[in-house]
């Protein structure tokens, strides 16, 4: 059993620090190629990198990290105020008096946002990295993973009073989001997940986080808040005999059951122009879109709300059956991960279930009339995803300002093309004109649109000197266009662009 008792905590937030089990000192230990490995489930060359060190750093790198029991005598000595019997009362290793064996890790994470480079230490259950593989227990907690890590980047990094963390397992985005909340709420139904989430805020600067037990927004019913996060249960697992659930993936429901309830229940719990986030799966059933199906959540909802919902894969059947079953730690090749990959498609085929999609979600409780519904597919890699929190805030601001401008308005306003934005042009070969225009985006979701000269030079032009009319007015002389038919194709382009990032005010 997890035991977060608050002395303890501190003694081993005290001790970490003084054995400097911090990210970077790890991975000029042990190289960054073994660093890399890592992520790779590959642990043996950061353990080659250690040698047969006994300092704390290395003791505590066998034992934390990847789980590898350590003698009593040389934990005692890396963990001065905690000692061995600290991890144990803690429920983070068990002892025989001679070995100290983890069963659970505690791992350095480095992050950066708005307000500068941080690291956390995070402790949950032991991942197939400490373990080398195998099934997991219904209770498992998971630790920092991809998608946790895409989520606290997506945050919105702009100041916020309540936030509730729905879900929260090991407590991460809570952690994120104290970072600009005044006041953090954190949920989940696994009482084991807020034991680990309460560790990890102790760990880290002795957070006080409002930690509560219940499903979904039971425990939160009659509140609202000005920023919801979540990384939820969603992942679609077949409701059948014999297929493993997992209480930090599964959220007991048919389908994209529960990502549609979270979808039309949120609304309730925003506080006027609060703002909810959150990752999820849906699906396309019966030849209907999976971001159609999405449209008529946001339909649902009894509150309306502004959405922002980005689909960054689709994955067959097959292929997402295959990814879910190795997350449980079923090996592919074995007749147990034949037998779960047969469950996972017949419940899709008897469900009519022809892709999943996976992506961002951004809703948002408007104080007047919903303006803002964007369903979209962008799977290109992003260069910078720690960043996309900031990029989104920016984003909701300009689609707000342009939205309160009109036309008369916005061609009085003198804009400024983004510092990343480039031109690409590709000729035929001895054509002088060129055949394609595009306008690329270094950084937010490095989009690529294609664009026609008169656009691509109204990009060109915003330096914050000259109005859009200006431009327009130019253009229309120097392509022997009407203005005003220029200025009606052109200004629904320049509003796309500005909440894209392409151009600023």
């Amino acid at each position: 059993m997890v035991n977060p008792d608050p002395d303890l905590c501190r003694f081993l937030a005290r001790d970490l620090a003084a054995a400097d089990l911090r990210s970077a000192p790890l991975r000029a230990r042990w190289g960054e190629e073994a660093d890399d490995a890592i992520g790779r489930t590959l642990r043996t060359p950061a353990l080659r990198g250690l040698d047969d060190a006994d300092d704390p750093q290395a003791v505590l790198a066998r034992l934390l990290v990847f789980g590898i029991a350590q003698p009593v005598r040389n934990v005692d000595r890396a963990l001065p105020h905690t000692g061995s019997a600290g991890l144990v009362t803690l429920g983070l290793a068990v002892t025989d008096g001679e070995s100290v064996t983890p069963t659970a890790t505690v791992r350095p994470q480095s992050f950066g946002d708005d307000s500068g480079d941080g690291e956390w230490w995070i402790a949950a259950d032991l991942d197939e990295l400490a373990t080398g593989g195998g099934s997991l227990a219904a209770d498992y907690v998971l630790g920092v993973g991809g998608a946790s890590i895409t989520l606290a980047g997506l945050q919105l990094p702009t100041p916020a009073t309540r936030v509730l963390d729905l879900g929260t397992g090991c407590g991460i985005q809570a952690l994120r989001a104290a970072r600009y909340a005044d006041h953090v709420v954190a949920t989940d139904i696994s009482e084991r997940a807020l034991a680990f989430a309460r560790m990890n805020a102790i760990l880290n600067d002795d957070l006080d986080l409002d930690l509560r037990h219940g499903s979904l927004f039971a425990p939160v019913a009659g509140e609202t808040f000005d920023r919801i996060v979540s990384n939820p249960p969603f992942v679609i697992t077949p409701r059948a005999t014999g297929v493993p659930t997992y209480e930090y993936r599964d959220g007991g429901l048919v389908g994209d059951a529960l990502v549609e309830q979270v979808v039309t229940g949120v609304g309730a719990h925003l506080a006027p122009g609060g703002v909810a986030q959150f990752l999820g799966n849906w699906e396309t059933t019966d030849g209907e879109d999976g971001l159609d199906r999405f449209r008529s959540w946001i339909a649902a909802s009894d509150v309306p709300l502004d959405a922002w919902v980005v689909e960054r894969e689709r994955l067959s059947p097959i292929a997402y059956a295959e990814m879910w079953i190795r997350d449980g730690g079923t090996a592919p090749g074995t007749p147990e991960h034949d037998r779960l990959l047969t469950a996972w498609l017949d419940d899709f085929a008897a469900r009519d279930v022809s892709e999943i999609g996976f992506g961002y979600v951004l809703l948002r409780r408007p104080h007047a009339d919903p303006t803002l519904a964007r369903y979209e597919h962008l799977p290109q890699a992003i260069p910078a995803p720690g960043a996309l929190g900031s990029h989104l805030a920016d984003a909701l601001a300009a689609h707000d300002r342009q939205a309160d401008l009109s036309d008369d308005e916005l061609v009085d306003c003198a804009l400024v093309a983004a510092s990343d934005v480039t031109e690409a042009r590709h000729h035929l070969p001895g054509e002088e004109n060129p055949t394609v225009i595009e306008l690329r985006q270094g950084g937010g979701f490095a989009r690529t649109l294609s664009a026609d000269p008169a656009l691509a030079g109204l990009v060109g032009a915003c330096g914050g000197e000259l109005t859009v009319g200006q431009i327009v007015g130019a253009l229309a002389h120097l392509l022997d266009v009407d203005v005003d038919d220029l200025r009606a194709s052109l200004l629904p382009a320049v509003r796309t662009l500005l909440v894209d990032g392409f151009l600023r005010f």
